[in-house]
């Protein structure tokens, strides 16, 4: 099976997973928007028992998402690098895709696209929903 690594830009704390995640998504929430300062998220769905934190210990940030459950984010505390937030009603975190060392994931679905600025861009053949799909965890 095989391992993903990631880190967060100064390299004081570091992650990984083993094999396929369940999902990879585009998130354009207003939330999302905020935490990254652009028109998304690029999310990598991983269950929270297949997530391991293997280098420092990240600060934590947390919301009230949709759902009435909390939204964790785990951030660096010196370089302030979101490296995941964990969906607690999913119980999985959406892992920050670009703070893995090899991201070989592609985006499967663009959510809370009804959010999106007008400027936002969406990739062609991968399906839009204007907020999160029944039954996925969010």
């Amino acid at each position: 099976m095989e391992e993903h690594i990631g880190s967060c830009c100064c390299g004081d704390i570091e992650y990984c997973f083993k094999g396929d995640p369940i999902n990879s998504i585009f998130c354009y929430c207003s939330e999302c928007q905020s935490l990254t300062g652009s028109d998304k998220w690029f999310g990598i769905w991983v269950p929270k028992d297949n997530f391991n934190f293997t280098k420092g210990a990240p600060s934590t940030y947390s919301r009230v998402g949709d759902s009435g459950k909390k939204v964790n984010y785990q951030f660096c505390g010196n370089c302030s690098t979101t490296l995941c937030a964990e969906i607690t009603v999913g119980k999985f975190n959406s892992v920050s895709a670009t703070s893995l060392k090899n991201n070989k994931f592609s985006p499967k679905m663009s959510i809370y696209t009804s959010s999106a600025p007008s400027w936002a861009l969406f990739p062609e053949n991968v399906p839009k929903f204007d907020i999160l799909p029944p039954g996925m965890g969010g």
